[in-house]
């Protein structure tokens, strides 16, 4: 009776020993807790932005906006808060110069100036706007749209026998001009697939080829843009038809109108 007693106290002890063993192990691991130093705070200041795109020529009413913004990227033509707090209501009716877009701070540079003409304002300095009349014949069919970039060909009847291909002269009087409105649009239809055939196209020009589609429009039976790829639009004309105001060129003739008559005189080197 005795041994069995003594057996069983043994057993009782073991499993008393393996349980303290696996508890004193289960303590001494204890997941370690990192404690990350906090991170800086990032300073903020509210800026005026849109909530929607703003075509050219749009109107600006309900879709602006104050949003939080890092203060050390706000820059110097950004409207905050802070600086302009009735920006929202004094910015209303206002329209835009160039195409705007959601989520971008709203800036005055982009904004037509008070008392100035939407157009005059989108004509770089020292250029100037000319309109020249169109159809879909004389306008690739109707697919010129604002900010695309066209030649000028100017077609006429010979005064001179013998000139020309059954009596017209052709010639590409201006290259590569940018088109700044059909009619009253001056931003082509929304994803560009919609066209519209104007009256008249106003064209981006320098004085001199102002002066060279004045007198081309003159002469001219007719005035055909030649759409460009829009590839070409970075790419500066070479030559252009000024020996029709200078009496000078390398190619082409001058009508001379003289009491009444009417002669042509080629273009001198």
């Amino acid at each position: 009776m005795a041994a069995s007693r003594l057996l069983i106290l043994g057993v009782a002890v073991a499993a008393a020993g393996g349980a303290g063993y696996i508890a004193k192990h289960m303590t001494a691991q204890k997941p370690q807790i990192v404690v990350s130093a906090p991170k800086p705070s990032i300073a903020l200041s509210q800026v005026l932005v849109l909530t929607d795109d703003v075509p050219v020529g749009g109107v600006l009413d309900s879709q602006m906006r104050w949003q939080n913004w890092p203060t050390d990227s706000i820059g110097d033509n950004y409207i905050t808060k802070a600086q302009n707090p009735d920006a929202i209501s004094k910015l209303k009716g206002e329209v835009a110069r160039i195409a705007m877009y959601k989520g971008e701070p709203v800036r005055r540079s982009k904004l037509v100036g008070e008392g100035k003409s939407l157009m005059s304002s989108i004509l770089p300095s020292g250029m100037r706007a000319v309109a020249v009349q169109i159809s879909a014949e004389t306008s690739a069919g109707g697919f010129i749209l604002p900010n695309d970039h066209v030649d000028v060909i100017m077609t006429r009847r010979s005064q001179t026998p013998n000139v020309g291909a059954n009596g017209f002269i052709t010639d590409t009087i201006l290259k590569n001009i940018r088109v700044l409105a059909i009619d009253q649009t001056i931003q082509e239809d929304e994803e560009g697939k919609k066209t519209k055939v104007g009256a008249t196209a106003t064209l981006e020009l320098t004085p001199l080829q102002s002066e060279i589609i004045t007198v081309a429009a003159q002469m001219a039976d007719r005035l055909t843009l030649a759409l460009r790829s829009v590839a070409d639009a970075q790419k500066k004309p070479t030559e252009e038809a000024d020996y029709l105001v200078s009496g000078y060129g390398h190619r082409g003739t001058v009508r001379l109108i003289k009491s009444g008559e009417v002669t042509e005189v080629t273009g001198q080197k």
